[in-house]
């Protein structure tokens, strides 16, 4: 679903060029932590914090927990932790973010919120009666 076009015009060699710029809905954090979760999987800091956090917010069982901890290695933790949030609801994945910002992660946080630090923009124009539709992939 797209938001209402922002619209303006230009003057461009003596005719008008009409600019839409329609932004899309926000994808939500789910999709959002399964299209980055191997880049997560890099950059999540699991051991200081954030699974007793996630643990007393209930996106964790004790079971799970103890299956995350059995992990050998950070990147091993923060697949096996990924791997259980993907199943989960979207209520969960916002608490796994509350967990991210609770031990002082928020670059990881601006990261998934960020979609990975891009954006999409479709822009639509039209000159002279000529359509045409351009995507934008802006980085921030």
């Amino acid at each position: 679903m797209l938001c209402k076009p922002s619209v303006f015009t230009l003057p461009y060699q003596s005719c008008n060029v009409l600019f839409c710029v329609f932004l899309e809905d926000a994808p939500d954090l789910r999709s959002k932590i399964v299209t980055l979760r191997s880049r997560l999987t890099l950059i999540v800091e699991p051991d200081f914090g954030l699974l007793d956090e996630l643990l007393s917010l209930d996106v964790l069982t004790l079971p799970q927990l103890a299956h995350v901890q059995s992990k050998s290695t950070v990147y091993k933790r923060n697949k096996a932790v990924l791997d259980l949030l993907v199943s989960l609801s979207e209520d969960q994945c916002g608490k796994f973010v509350k967990a991210l910002q609770r031990t002082s992660q928020p670059h990881i946080v601006n990261f998934i919120t960020q979609n990975g630090g891009q954006k999409r923009y479709d822009v639509v124009f039209r000159r002279l009666n000529l359509y045409v539709k351009f995507e934008l992939l802006a980085s921030f």
